[in-house]
């Protein structure tokens, strides 16, 4: 019985040696992946703002984060305000997030100065694979359900089936209505003005 119960206690030593290493691998590696996957991180949203405010020069001039509750939940809307090399106002980028078929839809939408829709992108999802891709397309300019130029305010950002104007992607009714949606509470966060703001420190980056 003690052979046994020292048996036990040597595995037991040895498996509690084996996990501290392989944390301080896993630790290690994490430590030397982050900066590179901030760095790529923080590119392909200066990318994204820039593709979403229509491709022009332009510079974050102030980052707002914006925190409201909808539906009893908290939703965090990141704004990105931006100017062109004169210093003057071409509006902002919003990040907005809202739940889809599969998971969180997060969108990035430009809104220029009016609050006309410039252009959008999609952030993060996890719909079912190729929808996010079709989604990422399906509401541009040239595609079925465009609402690039559509304003907020004066257009009616639904699907048809819910007596909107804008037609669903083909057999995904849902992913259609958090798309629009998270565009919509983006517009609301933006026009909101910076009453419940909370300002981060501001990041100038060019493009």
């Amino acid at each position: 019985m003690k052979k046994l119960e020292s048996s036990i206690t040597n595995m037991v030593l040895v498996l509690v040696g084996v996990a501290l290493i392989t944390g301080g691998i896993l630790a290690y590696v994490n430590h030397i992946t982050e900066a590179p996957i901030k760095l790529q991180a923080e590119k392909t949203l200066a990318d994204g703002i820039k593709a979403v405010m229509g491709g022009v020069q332009l510079s974050v001039a102030e980052n707002d984060t914006i925190k409201q509750t909808i539906k009893g939940k908290e939703a965090v809307f990141v704004i990105h305000k931006t100017v062109d090399s004169n210093k003057q106002d071409l509006g902002v980028a919003v990040e907005s997030t809202t739940g889809g078929f599969g998971g969180d839809l997060k969108v990035l939408v430009g809104f220029d100065k009016d609050g006309n829709i410039l252009g959008y992108t999609i952030l993060q999802h996890a719909e079912t694979p190729g929808l996010g891709a079709k989604a990422d397309k399906w509401f541009q300019k040239d595609g079925k359900g465009s609402i690039i130029g559509k304003n907020p305010n004066k257009d009616n950002l639904t699907v048809k089936k819910d007596g909107g104007d804008i037609d669903a992607i083909t057999a995904s009714t849902i992913t259609s209505r958090a798309f629009l949606l998270a565009v919509t509470q983006a517009y609301n966060a933006y026009k909101s003005g910076h009453v419940d703001a909370n300002t981060s420190a501001t990041g100038h980056y060019e493009k």
